[in-house]
């Protein structure tokens, strides 16, 4: 884990050299620069804003400790009187924002940086790192959140996420999007998440036979036992996972359910389904994990698969599909200039922006604005807020049911076309005069100039 001390130094090594050569040369007044997706992945319908608490808090505790400043010392790459210049920094500007759990989409700025340039630019890759991450692990999990259809979805990625704070952030995002549960225990303690979890193979196998291994762990956990059934033959184990069910229920315990993480298990979940109802157990529920993702999770549900919860892991843990965003932290003004890049494929809007999004008579989104910050825009809900001035907080960070709830709310106000897991068409994103007219100005006095 980071110690605390030397979080500053999450950074690419040219944010600092940059940084230096804009303080040896006096470039320290005031910048803007605006963080969005280029362009949304293949068969993303939309975004879900995350990450925001963990780049808030960066910027709170931003400064240089000592044992930071050594070690950039060491290097031989810094000027001494830069290095005491970066012993008294602390982040002074302002932060605008969406909120966590809201839905954005391409070109949409998620968070706008407004400070003296150097802090600004130090500033670029943990923010990126820390939302792009969990933007697209809440995108990943909404859209399996969709293939359910209601059914109870747990987090099971920890122990193949791409680090220990990748898991976290996973259980958090899933969390923050409808998922129920989650396995990570530490995740369970920072974020106030229910924790569950059922056996492993290696549990079965210890045991000379399943009956003693079920019974052996009924007895020691008889409210919340899930037998794991698919160690030897999948049938077999459900018999006997019924037969112990039997016995606790004889007790007046309950066994809560049976996991499936092998095999085809649409066909599996009928048979054991069965099992259990020939057996007088309908209560006992059925969990299914391996491999799944929103594709799998959504071919089950539509086969009528009589699965109650699903144990989603590494495919969500990792976003499997599309494990990247194109997200882009970029200068939008300096002082009181305007600046875009134009590069083709990468070029990006002048100015401080704010995003408007307009609704139907039913509540239902209809299409956003992309304006700059100054405008007013009749009809038109702005979506990015002020949330820290002065390298300050404006407000505590809400607490992440508050966030759930701002995503189910968002999320019920998306239409359904925009949900499809495949082919989902492209939501309407425009700009308003003003922002266009901004931009191709300065787009024609670069070619005036020779500039591309």
């Amino acid at each position: 884990m980071v110690k605390p001390e030397e979080r500053i130094l999450i950074t690419d090594l040219y944010e600092l050299t940059m940084a230096q050569a804009y303080w040896a040369h006096g470039v320290i007044g005031q910048a803007t620069f605006s963080l969005f997706v280029r362009d949304l992945p293949p068969e993303r319908g939309f975004l879900v804003a995350a990450g925001l608490e963990d780049a808030l808090r960066f910027l709170e505790d931003f400064h240089f400790s000592p044992e930071a400043l050594a070690y950039l010392e060491s290097t031989g790459i810094f000027s001494r009187s830069f290095l005491d210049y970066l012993s008294t920094l602390r982040f002074t500007g302002e932060v605008w924002a969406v909120p966590e759990g809201a839905l954005v989409f391409a070109g949409e700025p998620i968070l706008e940086i407004t400070a003296p340039i150097i802090q600004a630019q130090i500033a670029e890759t943990y923010v990126i790192n820390q939302i792009h991450l969990q933007t697209m692990i809440a995108t990943k999990a909404a859209r399996c959140l969709i293939a359910a259809r209601g059914r109870g979805l747990v987090d099971f990625a920890l122990r193949r996420t791409h680090g220990v704070d990748a898991g976290l952030k996973v259980a958090r995002c899933s969390y923050m999007v409808g998922f129920q549960a989650t396995s990570n225990v530490l995740a369970g303690k920072l974020y106030g998440i229910p924790i569950t979890g059922t056996m492993a193979h290696s549990f079965i196998m210890a045991f000379s036979s399943e009956e003693e291994a079920f019974r052996a762990f009924a007895e020691t956990f008889p409210e919340r036992s899930v037998f794991l059934i698919d160690t030897y033959d999948t049938l077999e184990g459900a018999r006997r996972a019924a037969q112990v069910a039997l016995e606790m229920k004889q007790k007046g315990q309950r066994l809560i359910g049976v996991r499936l993480d092998s095999g085809d298990l649409l066909a599996l979940s009928r048979e054991v389904r069965r099992i259990l109802d020939e057996a007088g157990l309908p209560e006992v529920r059925i969990l299914a994990s391996g491999g799944l993702d929103e594709y799998r999770i959504d071919e089950l549900v539509r086969a009528g698969a009589p699965i109650d919860a699903f144990g989603v892991g590494t495919r969500m843990g990792v976003s499997e599909d599309w494990p990247w965003l194109d997200m882009a932290y970029k200068l939008v003004a300096y002082e009181d200039r305007p600046a875009s890049k134009l590069s083709p494929g990468k070029a990006s809007l002048p100015g401080p922006k704010q995003v408007f999004r307009f609704y139907d008579e039913g509540g239902q989104m209809r299409e956003d604005l992309l304006a700059l910050r100054e405008e007013r825009i009749e009809g038109g809900v702005p979506l990015l807020e002020k949330v820290m001035e002065g390298g300050r907080l404006l407000r505590p960070h809400p607490a992440l049911t508050e966030i759930r709830e701002r995503f189910q709310r968002a999320f019920g106000q998306l239409p359904e076309p925009y949900k499809a897991l495949r082919d989902a068409p492209r939501y309407p994103v425009r700009l308003s005069p003003a922002l266009e007219a901004l931009a191709n100005t300065l787009a024609a006095r670069r070619g005036e100039l020779g500039e591309s």
